[in-house]
């Protein structure tokens, strides 16, 4: 009889050195999974990465880290290029069975602006949506092209309240958020044929670096924290525990859906 070896499952996460990606990382590390992590930081953060890969070694799992622009089409293949030959050394079934997309990366600007400097630029909204919308669609295609996901493979990719609300100065990243949305929308269409899902979570205001770059978030964290029913702010624990538990196969018929994790945040007005 021939025996068939365990698939080896892997975590992908784009944006994996802070707020929701570190926590994430470190989820399914203790979920059992192996880690690829893809992020962008100068050389004073990382000290920081090297703590988040170490704790997931401890953990016994296998943990590869990309510093690499996530939206540089060379870099992203190259990335990729390693990965499966990591996966051609370890020998063995090898797969994506989490990949999420959480990168917090553009422009934060007033459409309008009585100094024209100030208003946001075209180049400027281009690579706000580029980045943080578009791009989930190209790493996807290139892994679903590489055959490095399969059935039961699970998508998810983070956005916010701002998809579909006013916030000072976020009008580009709104839009980026509603365009992910899109796309997790379409993906889940796609993909549904080969038994992988697509979901977006809406994860409620967050202490994180993302949230720290946006104009007045100190007053968006406070009354965050008034109007929560929980009575206090989202954690990045809190999403990457939903996450864990969404990778249930039981949940293999969920796909297409913006799935708050915002403790009731965002019903009350």
């Amino acid at each position: 009889m021939t025996e068939t070896s365990t698939p080896v499952r892997w975590a992908l996460i784009v944006g994996s050195s802070s707020g929701f990606g570190e926590a994430t990382s470190l989820e399914m590390a203790r979920e059992g999974l192996d880690v690829f992590g893809v992020h962008f930081d100068r050389r004073s953060a990382m000290t920081h990465v090297s703590e988040i890969t170490e704790k997931i070694d401890a953990m016994g799992r296998d943990v590869r880290f990309f510093n690499i622009n996530a939206a540089d089409a060379a870099k992203r293949a190259s990335a990729l290029d390693e990965m499966q030959a990591r996966w051609k050394e370890r020998g063995g079934d090898h797969f994506i069975k989490m990949f999420l997309h959480t990168v917090a990366f553009g422009s934060l600007q007033a459409y309008v602006s009585d100094n024209p400097a100030g208003a946001l630029t075209q180049a400027q909204m281009e690579m706000t949506i580029d980045v943080m919308g578009n791009n989930l669609v190209y790493w996807v295609q290139e892994m679903v092209r590489r055959k490095m996901m399969r059935a039961g493979s699970r998508i998810y990719a983070l956005t916010s309240a701002g998809g579909h609300s006013v916030i000072p100065k976020y009008g580009a990243v709104s839009a980026a958020k509603a365009v992910l949305e899109s796309h997790i929308r379409q993906l889940a269409f796609e993909l549904m044929p080969f038994g992988i899902t697509a979901n977006a979570l809406q994860a409620g205001v967050t202490i994180t670096p993302g949230l720290a770059k946006i104009p007045g978030n100190e007053t968006l964290a406070e009354f965050a924290r008034m109007r929560n029913p929980g009575g206090r702010l989202t954690t990045p624990s809190d999403v990457a525990s939903a996450i864990a538990a969404l990778m249930s196969e039981k949940t293999h018929w969920m796909t297409g859906n913006v799935i708050r994790v915002d403790g009731g945040e965002d019903i009350v007005t």
